[in-house]
């Protein structure tokens, strides 16, 4: 039991490092830890409690809220909100001054997840291949009409209304379970990156609280639907997110300045050691992808989607 809870409590904290970065998302670490699935099926338990609270069906939501997995959903939650306290500052700061090598390292885990998700197709047949191919060309080149992943280069929205707080937090929270692209950084592209941090600083809790509210809501539209399309169109939807994930790399490919551009240039920096790091990435994704089948297989009560 403790140490099915500290697990979730690591899982979370990977995931959230993950979230903070432009390019990666959590959804790629839950990906690679075995567990996708899992934290769907109790995102949707979770959904579906409200929507029965907000229509007074009390045994509605004392039902659905009896099938969240707690033991796994709020340790993993826990994590997730420690590794943003506690590396947000520190990942920025690397991703600045180690521009290069911190996106190879990324780089690395992005393409083992795609090795790993490629893996949970039950039939790799041309449709499935052809789903991946389309999606990934569309990401790449949907990333290349912004130049960069930062304000600066994107801009942003100044002195949003309220539902502009609203709408962001409904479709970044779609993108934080969403393997291959981050939710930060579509907070960036939207224009609302800054002035959800500056609600942040100034303590605009208004501005907050309709942000929260839209995440709830749009977490809780969203993972009904990619249940219910993971239940009846598995393979295709698993191949969707490789080919988003293919696509992401784009924003990870480590030159001309890592992260911080979606610009595609030729290798001039730290090539050896990028080349190296990416490729001890991509193999710690595959040895812990395969160490977290055999735990999560262990696990018998662990809920699957039925």
């Amino acid at each position: 039991m403790i140490w099915s809870v500290l697990l979730s409590v690591a899982r979370g904290f990977v995931m959230g490092a993950a979230d903070i970065v432009p390019g990666v998302s959590g959804g790629t670490i839950a990906l690679i830890f075995g567990i996708y699935e899992r934290l769907i099926e109790s995102v949707r338990a979770g959904s579906s409690a409200l929507g029965n609270l907000a229509t007074l069906d009390f045994a509605g939501f004392k039902r659905w809220m009896g099938r969240v997995d707690w033991l796994f959903i709020v340790p993993l939650g826990t994590g997730i909100l420690l590794a943003v306290v506690a590396l947000a500052s520190v990942l920025q700061h690397l991703l600045e001054e180690q521009a290069v090598l911190m996106a190879a390292l990324f780089m690395g885990l992005v393409a083992g997840s795609i090795v790993v998700a490629w893996a949970m197709l039950k039939s790799r047949d041309t449709k499935h291949i052809w789903i991946a191919i389309g999606i990934g060309l569309i990401t790449f080149i949907a990333l290349g009409l912004r130049g960069g992943t930062s304000e600066d280069t994107v801009g942003q929205i100044l002195d949003p209304q309220l539902w502009a707080f609203f709408l962001a937090g409904a479709i970044a929270i779609c993108a934080m379970i969403l393997p291959g692209i981050s939710g930060s950084f579509i907070l960036v592209l939207l224009g609302m990156y800054g002035p959800l941090l500056n609600a942040v600083t100034t303590r605009d809790f208004l501005a907050l609280g309709v942000f929260i509210v839209g995440t709830i809501i749009g977490l809780a539209l969203f993972s009904q639907v990619l249940y219910q399309a993971l239940r009846l169109h598995h393979d295709t939807v698993i191949a969707a997110l490789v080919g988003l994930m293919a696509g992401s790399l784009r924003i990870l490919w480590p030159w001309p300045q890592g992260v911080g551009s979606t610009a595609i240039g030729a290798p001039n920096s730290d090539v050896l050691l990028a080349v190296l790091i990416a490729a001890a990435a991509f193999a710690v994704v595959i040895v812990v992808a395969r160490f977290a089948q055999r735990l999560e297989a262990s696990d018998q009560d662990t809920p699957t989607l039925a």
